[in-house]
């Protein structure tokens, strides 16, 4: 075997282990068996009888009491153990090794004879005492055969690198101690470091007090106007001591600030600091003692409570001067050992005045009973026995742990001296409550009544221990004395509530919440406080609706009652540790908690730690309901804030909010955010100066970089942030008129109409909640109307700027957007008629209408025919028509809303101009049933034009309505238009009526209604004069291609596909290619749309297949991609249709989902991406019949 192969054993280097046992006797008698057993047979680290003894250290079983394990490097010792013939005793060769110090050799001896079997005691017993490998040089264990050399113990600084830190686990014959060895050492390499770490610390204190030269130090004496650089130890000590109070009153943001900015210093281990001497006092008395030479700590000593100072030794209290600031270390550790030396003497006395007590209450139960006098329920202040814990000297009775002896009714009668609370020092310790303890003394003790016996007190003592009472316990320390004043009762909960919570369910803790909240707000200690509202915050789980608002209404209640400060230094830090909780209603508690509390905080901190919570958590929570609640509170804080310059951080936090992908938070924002904001904004002057302007010109900058594709999401965020500011402008507008002043609220007010506001919101939008009462609102908008109509707007700044900068500013905005994209139509409408229904009819039809009306001359000139950019073509036409036009529905708006569209209409179709503005007023307006009437009136007057372009006009108008129209409006109005309109002599107006025509087939269930139209249809496929019409035929295919999919199945099976084949197959014999083209690709796309049709098998043998081979037949001449598809879509109909006897009660065939084929699939894909025709009706291939 190598010499480098080793064992592990376990050997105790502790130090207490070896004080513990200095004298321990040495068993010599312990058996061979008790030690490590040998190696097993076979076991390749046992050497043969006859080899070389290899140099192979064993484990021994004796265990320290730290479990630490030292390796070494084992010398041979051959010559020692491996013969037979010993001519030398191997005891007498362990004393000589023992004797010269040669403490590995001997080792290596040990662990041989271990092996061997042989185990020497000497040895034994020498190894296994850790007294004898202390650094310190003590007494050897008390065994007489030990012999030790001149060096004394062993010293094992020297062998430290060499052995301990060596992991011989992994060598050991015991697989299953592995664990157990390896954790040994690194627990002694841990040891290991700590001393060298502390070793060092002192090594480094020294340095520092050595760093400045003694001549300096003579220099900056002899200079008091020269400062002295201050050295890192004592700025370290300094930063302990700030901190350290910081924390003790209560500064703990400004605590965990300066904790960072001093991040290589551990505040919580004054060790850290480096100095080797006991703390100093605190701040506050270094403070009170900095006019007065500071006493040596040798000055003062705490005694207990009955303590005679004139009984202590002399050497103990003394009156030495200040000694000089070189010798100041050594006097500290003077001082530190005489303090230790006199805290034993206190122990001591302790003891022995505990047993004195005990005795004085046995005799005083003694004499009273012998006396026949009742027991008292307590015990008189003035006879407490004196507690012999010192007592720190404070003048915040906040600041000094509080005290509640004397203030209990102690149910147990006599208790021990540990068990009872310690009393304040009557030298050094104010007293909050004097009347509380007046009251207690004052009380008279209660009387019981006592058996005329002669018993004895141990006697009766040992008789009442068998009621089985639990005092010992915490609990029973509680149940066994009962609260006598309001304090005491505040303490007793303090202590009790920790427990009592973890052991209630959790569906009933909110009723824990009142009794919580009282204790946390009336306990006098800091501590205990912050530990009780942590308990509120974390009182439930997952708090429910109903139970975040009991605790929202505790914390409300608990900052009424302790005022901001206290709001900020202890509830506050409870909603900073919940803000990135695992669960969402953890976080939701700390949201509205911010915005609950905002009207208690401190405004510095309301406006910078809460908002940047609140910000935080709107950036980065993933949670809805989270960001929706910080959204609200964002808004209450905004209803709180007073500082200018957070305006700008407040307008980013609308716009961020408003770009929320919930709905939830977008709602939130309008009826809350956006009027708190906007309140605030009124204040500071810059709603009308900033806040509207931004908004508009964001607007314009997305006109402007989205003109091809405009970002209608955000269009629509700002658009609607707008809109939310209509009624705070309204309220600026009222609250700075010249007639505000003349408002009187005295005599009889007329009440505001119902619908004279749109409806808000929230109550923040209310116009009403803005200026004060609905009283107030009514008596401005009397002299708001009055002054419109009869006096003008001189002089009313703010209502200028709306009229002069704010209308034509949106009016020029209005005219650069889409009026194809519904969805801004739709929005700039809602706007505008919120806008005019706010500011009110007066307003609108003086102020409003007239620049609509100015920009919108109905002329020939408004009209580019060419380019189609008149100003009738934009959107200015439908949001003016829809968006103030519509505000008002009397009599005489109605008629002016009728001939604005019968104008357009008629100027854009003589124009020919594109229809884009007016198709749009159409599809606003006949979203809306109630304008249904009218719109049938504005399209009856172009029925009867003269000229047949307004005819035109008015007919394909009648597609847009009829979809919501109700079917008797259809049958009574829309109808006979139609047919009025067919029944003229120009062929394009009748064309013009067969998409409304087929929008009415779709969308209409009355059969006689059906049959009309089915009727004018057929006039116009079997009608003669009809035959060479070819747009008429487009225009019939297509409207098939649309309505077919839809409409009711026998108007398809019996109209529609016979129809499309008789058309197919005319279309063989057209001469003219470009028309034939156009008429085969309108019938691919109908036949597209209509294959996923229910299609009976008569229907599909005699119409539906004959009309795609005559459309097939088409397609391999002009469309040959055309023409793949259509032979694929045939091949798999003639196959259903095969199999329709066997599966005949599968019903009818789809063919679009008949495509099972793996080719022919491939093949129409792949021909459908490559067509070039519109794909308008191949979208109609999968739509499912309604």
């Amino acid at each position: 075997m190598a010499a480098g192969n080793v064992n592990p054993f376990n050997l105790s280097d502790s130090e207490e282990e070896g004080e513990r046992r200095p004298n321990e006797t040495v068993d010599t008698e312990r058996s061979p068996s008790d030690g490590a057993p040998g190696p097993p047979p076979g076991n390749p680290f046992s050497p043969p009888a006859d080899a070389e003894p290899p140099t192979l250290l064993l484990s021994s079983n004796r265990t320290s009491p730290s479990g630490e394990g030292i390796s070494v490097s084992a010398a041979a010792t051959a010559a020692m153990a491996g013969s037979a013939e010993t001519r030398v005793s191997v005891d007498v060769i362990a004393a000589q090794l023992l004797r010269d110090q040669y403490i590995l050799t001997a080792l290596e001896f040990h662990t041989e004879l271990l092996e061997a079997g042989r185990e020497l005691p000497r040895l034994r017993d020498y190894f296994s005492n850790p007294g004898n490998f202390e650094r310190q040089s003590g007494t050897p264990p008390a065994s007489k055969d030990q012999v030790l050399g001149p060096g004394g113990p062993l010293n094992r600084a020297g062998s430290i690198s060499t052995l301990d830190s060596l992991d011989f686990a992994r060598y050991s014959d015991d697989g299953n101690r592995e664990s157990d060895e390896r954790v040994a050492v690194l627990e002694f390499e841990l040891r290991k470091a700590k001393e060298t770490i502390q070793a060092l610390r002192a090594n480094l204190t020294q340095a520092a007090e050595s760093e400045v030269p003694s001549q300096e130090r003579k220099n900056f004496k002899s200079s008091p106007e020269i400062q002295e650089p201050i050295r890192p130890l004592e700025k370290r000590a300094l930063n302990f001591l700030v901190n350290e109070y910081l924390l003790k009153n209560e500064y703990k943001l400004s605590s965990i600030t300066f904790s960072d900015e001093n991040d290589d210093q551990d505040f919580e281990l004054w060790d850290d600091v480096g100095l080797n001497i006991p703390k100093p006092p605190d701040l506050l008395q270094l403070y009170r003692n900095c006019g007065t030479a500071l006493p040596s700590p040798r000055d003062t000593v705490d005694v207990a409570v009955g303590m005679d100072l004139g009984e202590l030794p002399g050497n103990y209290v003394t009156q030495d001067p200040p000694k000089k600031p070189d010798l100041l270390q050594q006097q500290q550790t003077e001082v530190v050992q005489e303090l230790e030396y006199q805290i034993s003497l206190l122990n001591n006395e302790k003891q022995s005045l505990a047993e004195q007590i005990k005795k004085l209450q046995s005799e005083i139960q003694t004499l009273k009973r012998s006396v026949s006098s009742p027991p008292p329920a307590t015990l008189d202040l003035g006879s407490q026995a004196p507690s012999n814990t010192p007592t720190t000297s404070s003048t915040d009775p906040l600041s000094v742990p509080p005290t509640d002896n004397g203030q209990y009714l102690d149910i147990r009668g006599v208790s021990e001296p540990e068990s009872d609370a310690n009393p304040p020092s009557t030298q050094n310790t104010p007293h909050p409550h004097p009347q509380s303890h007046n009251k207690l003394k004052s009380r008279p003790p209660v009387q019981f009544d006592q058996p005329n016996r002669k018993l004895s007190p141990a006697f009766q003592q040992a008789l009442l221990s068998f009621c089985r009472m639990s005092s010992d316990s915490r609990l029973g320390a509680e149940v066994s004395r009962i609260a006598d004043s309001e304090e005491s009762v505040m303490l007793m909960l303090g202590r009790c509530l920790p427990h009592i919570v973890p052991n209630v369910l959790l569906a009933k803790r909110e009723e824990l919440i009142p009794l919580i909240l009282c204790t946390a707000c009336l306990h006098p200690e800091p501590k205990e406080r912050d530990q009780l509202l942590h308990i509120l915050f974390n009182l439930i789980k997952r708090p429910d609706d109903e139970q975040r608002q009991m605790i929202l209404t505790g914390c409300v209640a608990f900052a009424r009652h302790v005022g901001p400060t206290r709001v900020e230094a202890e509830l506050l830090p409870q909603c900073w540790e919940q803000i990135n909780h695992k669960y969402p209603e953890r976080r939701l508690l700390v949201a509205e908690s911010c915005g609950a509390l905002a009207p208690y905080l401190p405004k510095e901190i309301r406006s910078s730690l809460v908002l940047s919570m609140l910000q935080q958590m709107l950036a980065e929570d993933k949670a809805d309901m989270v960001r929706e609640a910080v959204v609200k509170s964002l808004g209450i804080i905004m209803g709180y804030i007073d500082d200018p310059d957070k305006y700008s951080q407040g307008f980013e936090l609308m716009l961020l909010s408003l770009g929320d992908p919930s709905e939830r938070v977008v709602s939130a924002i309008h009826q809350v955010f956006i009027p708190a904001f906007a309140a605030w904004t009124t204040e500071l002057g810059t709603l009308q100066t900033a806040l509207f302007p931004s908004l508009l010109a964001r607007i314009e900058k997305l006109l402007t970089q989205g003109e091809h594709s405009l970002d209608e999401h955000k269009l629509h965020m700002f658009l609607s942030a707008l809109q939310s500011l209509i009624p705070p402008l309204f309220a600026v507008v009222l609250q700075n008129a010249p007639f505000t002043s003349r408002a009187m609220l005295h005599g009889e007010i007329p009440a505001i109409e119902v619908t004279r506001f749109p409806r808000p919101a929230s109550p923040l939008q209310d116009v009403a909640t803005i200026i004060g009462s609905r009283e107030m609102l009514s008596a401005l908008l009397l002299l708001y109307d009055h002054q419109l109509e009869h006096e003008g707007t001189t002089g009313w700044d703010s209502l200028l700027w709306v009229v002069n900068q704010l209308l034509p500013q949106l009016i020029e905005i209005v005219g650069r957007i889409n009026v194809t994209s519904s969805t801004c139509v739709h929005e700039f409408s809602r706007f505008f008629w919120r806008f005019c229904r706010t500011f009110g009819k007066i307003f609108t039809n003086t102020k409003v209408k007239p620049q609509f009306q100015e920009i919108l001359r109905l002329s020939e000139e408004n009209v580019d025919a060419t380019a189609g950019n008149g100003i009738l073509t934009k959107a200015t036409v439908p949001i003016y028509a829809t968006g103030v036009l519509t505000c008002y529905n009397q009599e005489e708006d109605r008629k002016l809303l009728v001939g604005f569209l019968e104008d357009v209409m008629t100027t854009l179709s003589l124009s020919h101009a594109p229809l884009d503005s007016l198709k749009a007023s159409f599809v606003e307006l006949g979203a809306n049933p109630v304008y249904h009437e009218l719109l049938l009136t504005v399209l009856w007057y172009g029925v009867v034009h003269t000229s047949a372009l307004v005819r035109c006009t008015a007919a394909r108008m009648f597609e847009l309505i009829l979809r919501g129209m109700s079917e008797a409006l259809v049958d009574r109005r829309a109808a006979p238009a139609l047919i009025t309109l067919c029944s003229g002599p120009e062929f394009s107006v009748r064309i013009s009526t067969i998409p409304a025509f087929g929008t009415i087939m779709e969308t209409v269930t009355q059969k006689e209604l059906l049959e009309r139209v089915k009727m004018q249809l057929a006039s116009f496929l079997e009608d003669p004069q009809y035959q060479d019409q070819h747009s008429l035929h487009m225009e019939i295919i297509r409207t098939f291609g649309r309505v077919g999919p839809n409409a009711e199945p026998r108007f398809r099976d019996e109209f529609v596909l016979p129809h499309l084949h008789k058309l197919a197959l005319g279309n063989n014999s057209q001469a003219v290619e470009s028309k034939r083209i156009d008429i085969a690709t309108q019938l691919f796309e109908a036949y597209s749309a209509l294959s996923c049709c229910f299609i009976s098998e008569e229907l599909m043998v005699n119409h539906f297949l004959p009309g795609l081979r005559c459309l097939r037949a088409d397609m391999e001449q002009l469309s040959p991609e055309h023409e793949v598809i259509l032979s694929s879509m045939i091949k798999e109909c003639e196959i259903k249709v095969e199999n329709r006897g066997i599966g005949d009660a599968q019903g009818s065939v789809s063919i679009a989902s008949s495509l099972v084929g793996e080719d022919a699939k491939t093949k129409f894909l792949s021909k459908m991406g490559q067509l070039t025709t519109s794909g308008a009706m191949l979208a109609n291939v999968f739509q499912r019949k309604k």
